[in-house]
């Protein structure tokens, strides 16, 4: 990908409405019927573990076509210890551009970020289809499991990549969502309504109700 194509930047306050319709258009009817995904990044940005140093977005012919954001979480290890950690997303490309390779360009750049800033590994939800191609693989060869999830589950959309090689060595534990991500169907009604109307579409695939 020629990278003369579009340019990677920090997200700029006056720009966060338009972040926020580019990440719904992004997940639209994607896990469910409509998404919360627009609501969930605009109430981490005021949550204390938001990160504001990688804050991403993409600009293509000066219009703002992807993004990504982290935020710092835990892994409650085994021996007792806390060990810090990144979690992230979302991260959405506008629909028309998708599966052409700009997801993964800021996925890369912003990752390369997050290792010169010092952090030592980055574990979320996510398919290994696309996420392995960065350097991803199964939290669970890491040693570490995910939180509330019964051992016996399938446990493969847990992912993580150490941005420091060896951070994670003899480190087993519980990795925690951070809570902003939960986010209530009433307070994402009524954001939704901030923007234009939109038809959601119950699709095969979809993962949630």
């Amino acid at each position: 990908m020629n990278t003369k194509e579009f340019t990677i930047r920090l997200e700029r306050k006056e720009e966060q409405r338009e972040v926020e319709n580019l990440v719904r258009e992004s997940f639209w009817n994607v896990y469910r019927p409509g998404c919360s995904e627009h609501y969930v990044i605009h109430v981490l940005r005021d949550d204390p573990a938001f990160v504001k140093e990688l804050d991403f977005v993409m600009e293509k012919d000066g219009k703002l076509i992807g993004q990504n954001i982290f935020m710092k979480t835990t892994i409650e290890a085994d021996d007792g210890k806390t060990i810090d950690v990144l979690t992230m997303g979302p991260i959405g490309i506008t629909p028309e551009l998708k599966r052409k390779g700009y997801g993964k360009a800021i996925l890369d750049y912003s990752l390369e970020k997050a290792a010169e800033i010092g952090f030592g590994a980055v574990l979320f939800e996510g398919n290994i289809g696309f996420y392995g191609h960065s350097g991803f693989d199964y939290a669970s060869k890491f040693g570490i499991r995910y939180h509330d999830l019964p051992e016996d589950a399938d446990s493969s959309f847990f992912l993580c990549k150490e941005l420091i090689p060896g951070y994670l060595d003899g480190i087993t534990g519980v990795y925690q969502t951070p809570k902003g991500y939960y986010v209530e169907d009433a307070d994402v009604e009524e954001f939704d309504k901030n923007f234009p109307p939109k038809e959601k579409l119950k699709l095969p695939g979809q993962i949630f109700e």
